[in-house]
């Protein structure tokens, strides 16, 4: 397969501009995102392979949490990403908190301050 991309100087057009166009010429015919994603060939591993490796990632799971029930292994901490149920959630608690807060809360309490 051979893609070529031609560029000619029009006029009184810098090297820099031709530069630049013959590269949006290159990305246009997707030659870059092609041979990008061709760099590393990983050939898709067999069915039976594939039932293998989850199997043992069934196992290893279990055993891990058997370790944590058993006090061997210390908890990992839960990551801070957005989670949109928790972060709903959290956000009924905190409009629920503040409604039953005593008095209407004054502006500028709630924000947080820039230093």
């Amino acid at each position: 397969m051979s893609i070529n991309a031609e560029v000619t100087k029009v006029g009184n057009e810098s090297a820099i501009a031709v530069i630049r166009k013959f590269s949006r010429r290159v990305q246009g015919t997707g030659l870059i995102k092609n041979s990008r994603k061709t760099r590393y060939y990983e050939r898709n591993a067999s069915k039976s392979v594939q039932k293998k490796s989850a199997l043992k990632m069934l196992k290893r799971k279990a055993d891990f949490k058997q370790l944590i029930k058993e006090g061997k292994v210390a908890e990992t901490p839960t990551r801070r990403g957005y989670n949109r149920d928790a972060n709903q959630s959290q956000a009924a608690a905190n409009k629920a908190e503040q409604n039953t807060s005593s008095g209407a809360a004054r502006f500028g309490e709630s924000t947080p301050i820039a230093r």
